[in-house]
């Protein structure tokens, strides 16, 4: 019963605005897609965890700020470290970061040539 890998690739803000995404929406992310890669649903992975699986949505989707101690046992529940979700949590602000300044200097260049 393989299902097919879901693979997301964040390079800005989701609502296209250009703005940094928030810390809190990073670890979101990379933890839904964790969960999502092992096939596991909200509520398997929250009842290892001891939370709700309302709560641990609200994670994912970047809408509560979870102290350390929560995303070490959300990690744990995945089979991840704390580590591996830092850094890609930080690959992924630093691709939108990048992608910030490549919009920025796109948006100059014509108005530095028009001058």
């Amino acid at each position: 019963m393989d299902a097919p890998r879901r693979l997301t690739l964040v390079t800005a803000a989701p609502d296209g605005s250009g703005e940094e995404p928030l810390v809190r929406e990073l670890y979101g992310r990379v933890l839904r897609e964790a969960r999502r890669d092992q096939d596991r649903s909200l509520e398997d992975v929250a009842a290892a965890v001891g939370m709700s699986k309302q709560y641990l949505s609200e994670i994912e989707r970047g809408k509560k700020e979870p102290s350390s101690e929560m995303l070490r046992a959300v990690c744990g529940a995945l089979g991840m470290s704390v580590e591996h979700l830092l850094f890609r949590s930080g690959r992924r602000l630093g691709a939108a970061n990048r992608t910030s300044v490549t919009r920025t200097v796109n948006r100059q260049v014509p108005t530095l040539l028009a001058a």
